[in-house]
């Protein structure tokens, strides 16, 4: 079985691009051997972050990735007090 995990981020504007650009470097290592396939979308001030995982390798691998977000919170503004700096959604992947 697959996941698929869809992230939404906002970054500063003045981080923008430099934010989207560690996203892709971040999801696309190649010691991130859970992650399937990866795409990063924007639209209008967000950035999404697409990835589908081995279902078996999901709670190791999204530690990771809340790791290395760490390092880049501080490009993000917070939506709200609730969600802080990220809004997600993982799911099985139905093919």
């Amino acid at each position: 079985m697959k996941k698929l995990t869809i992230v939404r981020f906002k970054p500063k504007p003045e981080h923008f691009d430099a934010f989207v650009q560690e996203l892709k470097q971040a999801s696309t290592a190649p010691d991130r051997t859970a992650i399937l396939n990866s795409f990063v979308m924007t639209k209008d001030d967000e950035v999404f972050s697409i990835v589908i995982r081995h279902a078996d390798k999901l709670e190791e691998d999204a530690k990771r990735g809340v790791q290395t977000l760490d390092g880049m919170r501080h490009m993000l503004q917070e939506y709200n007090e609730l969600d802080r700096h990220t809004i997600p959604l993982t799911g099985d992947l139905v093919e």
